[in-house]
């Protein structure tokens, strides 16, 4: 029987050899993950940009040196794209056809794991002028059976407005504005509201007569948007048109 015992135990390890050899490994594994982490690691920055200028002809956008839009219009809206993090990120835009020619530049902070918008606008007048502007976008969803937006008006010609969010079977009368008196060159959000399908509808500010209706809107919670206000380019007096940026869902 003994004989056995020592058969069966013969090159096994006591518990103690064991806990030591397990507490060097764990050690070692850290090791090694710290000095990866330290070695490996390199934080980036989330970015997308935006195209809201109506007077700009086709254009192409560098952020960091890197061409995030080529030969784009109003409307347009990129992917995320990654650069490194900068507190003096050049963003530049120039003429599509023209390379050479640099119509606007501007110094950003870009943050490290943070998202993006950067936004090339105008003036709406003439001598033209046209505008950078950046700002840090939401990057968790809405709460739940909320929606989460953001406007920012860039409608010259329009001036102010106010947005509504019109609830299906409501009137507009009967709606409170999710954004009053929102000047041009303004944002206002993220405004979370309650998910249901509804109606965007963006009047001048202080009256009750659309600029613009969307169709309807079925949002069931947690989406994160960002909506461009912009003067349409149909007619002398035009209604404005958005251009709508998911941000989150």
């Amino acid at each position: 029987m003994d004989s056995t015992r020592n058969r069966r135990t013969s090159g096994a390890l006591a518990l103690p050899q064991l806990a030591a050899i397990a507490a060097l490994s764990l050690a070692a594994a850290l090791g090694l993950s710290s000095c990866t982490n330290v070695a490996g690691f390199s934080p980036t920055s989330l970015v997308r940009v935006i195209d809201a200028s109506y007077i700009a002809p086709a254009v192409n956008i560098y952020v960091a040196n890197t061409l995030f839009a080529g030969n784009v219009g109003q409307g347009y809206i990129s992917n995320y794209g990654t650069v490194p993090p900068s507190g003096a990120a050049v963003i530049k835009v120039t003429q599509a056809n023209h390379p050479t020619v640099v119509l606007v530049t501007a110094s950003a902070t870009l943050k490290a794991g943070a998202q993006h918008s950067v936004f090339l606008t105008d003036n709406g007048a003439s001598p033209t002028q046209y505008i950078v502007t950046v700002l840090e976008d939401q990057q968790t969803p809405a709460a739940a059976a909320h929606s989460a937006f953001r406007f920012l008006n860039q409608a010259p010609r329009t001036g102010p407005v106010d947005v509504y969010m019109v609830p299906a079977d409501t009137k507009l009368a009967n709606t409170i504005p999710l954004c009053t008196n929102l000047p041009v060159g303004s944002t206002c959000g993220y405004v979370s509201f309650a998910s249901e399908a509804v109606t965007m509808v963006i009047t001048p500010a202080g009256t009750v007569t659309p600029k613009y209706t969307s169709t309807a809107l079925g949002l069931i919670g947690g989406e994160v948007r960002t909506v461009v206000i912009v003067d349409s380019q149909l007619t002398n007096d035009p209604p404005v048109q958005v251009v709508i940026a998911k941000d989150v869902g």
